[in-house]
């Protein structure tokens, strides 16, 4: 119980993050502004996430973690509510940087909470089953941005995003027992981190993994829109699809990193790139880009977490620190990334966009199966 009630955070949090891309064009007409300019929403969380980290990290030591996740909870709601009333989009990136303050904060201290609530055994199921969460929001943020943005408008989406978190709090409040720190944390756990050849190598492929995912991802909704010439409707319901893949994919993840976690990482990697690359080669063919789209969910469920796993792996004694840094390692990734798409959409073509992604993460796959040959990771219950 109290494991999915981090889920429902993970799902709430990542609600939040990905609602905008299914509603860039309608804020970009709304305030005004370029659907490049637009896709700040994305960026800005990811650089402010990847500051707030380290710095959350090394100034939450004493505090109980049960208390941490009910003020972050707030502190999304806040973010969402604020978006929904700001009269331009200078206030809205100010939201969307609180917002990404949280998250980096969010996900450094829930990713070891798993598997504390559960034991050590547990650990691989506590993570994936966060994951599904995950995988979970992406099935709501994107369709419930692209339907009640179609229904409502922007504005009283993000404010129903708002009483959602509220609900998700209170849940929380309910159910999370009281979660002690670990205790004292120091700058020399970070740096003990990044110093390891295996987290090295787990922030490299992650890093690459996630520029090239989001590269395409942030400007998934005008692809399927003007190049595949979808409905809206059927986008929707493409991403509820692509949603669900993810969570299957999340949860099959588990038993596959009980085996080889950066193997699993660099095949889940090769096949998220093929099917990207597809994408841009076919993506006029409405049936076909609709399957290369739900197969790219299956498989990213198992790329998101394996990131976290093995960064984890690398660094077992001090999870926190590890958490922290591969928080700030995807967060800058996923902002250089987001920068990529928003270059590229502005000055070549959307196709061009997805076939750049799709080439920069099968480079992460191949920078893994490299890897596999310089490092080994402990076997995971």
């Amino acid at each position: 119980m109290a494991v999915g009630a981090i889920a429902l955070g993970a799902f709430i949090v990542v609600m939040t993050e990905t609602m905008p891309v299914g509603l860039l064009p309608r804020i970009a007409d709304g305030l005004h502004v370029s659907l490049g300019l637009a896709g700040l929403m994305v960026l800005v969380p990811g650089f402010s996430a990847a500051v707030s980290a380290p710095l959350f990290f090394l100034g939450s030591g004493r505090f109980n973690r049960r208390s941490v996740i009910l003020v972050l909870g707030v502190t999304v709601l806040v973010s969402n509510a604020v978006v929904a009333v700001a009269p331009n989009f200078a206030l809205v990136l100010i939201a969307r940087m609180l917002f990404g303050a949280t998250l980096g904060a969010f996900w450094t201290v829930v990713s070891p909470v798993g598997p504390k609530l559960v034991g050590p055994t547990g650990g691989t199921r506590a993570i994936t089953i966060v994951a599904a969460g995950i995988s979970g929001g992406t099935v709501v943020g994107l369709p419930a941005g692209q339907f009640l943005g179609n229904l409502v408008g922007w504005r009283l989406t993000f404010a129903a995003a708002a009483a959602a978190t509220l609900l998700v709090v209170v849940a929380q409040a309910v159910v999370l027992p009281s979660i002690p720190p670990d205790g004292r944390t120091r700058l020399r756990d970070l740096v003990g981190v990044v110093s390891r050849r295996p987290a090295q190598l787990g922030m490299a492929a992650g890093a690459v993994v996630f520029i090239g995912q989001f590269t395409a991802w942030t400007y998934i909704t005008p692809f399927l829109m003007e190049h595949t010439h979808l409905s809206s409707g059927v986008i929707s319901l493409l991403y509820v699809i692509y949603g669900c893949g993810g969570i299957v994919g999340s949860l099959v993840a588990g038993s596959l990193f009980k085996r080889n976690v950066i193997g699993t990482f660099a095949g889940a990697a090769t096949v998220v790139a093929a099917l990207v690359i597809g994408l841009a080669s076919v993506g006029t063919l409405p049936w076909l880009a609709g399957l290369l789209f739900v197969l790219w969910g299956l498989f990213w469920g198992i790329v998101n977490p394996g990131t976290l796993v093995w960064i984890l792996d690398a660094a077992a004694e001090t999870p926190e620190a590890a958490s922290a840094v591969n928080v700030t390692n995807l967060q800058i990734a996923l902002a250089a990334g987001s920068g990529l798409g928003a270059v590229l959409v502005t000055s070549t073509s959307l196709p061009t966009v997805f076939l750049t992604a799709g080439f920069v993460i099968l480079a992460s796959a191949v920078l893994a199966a490299v890897a596999m040959r310089f490092v080994t990771l402990a076997r995971r219950e």
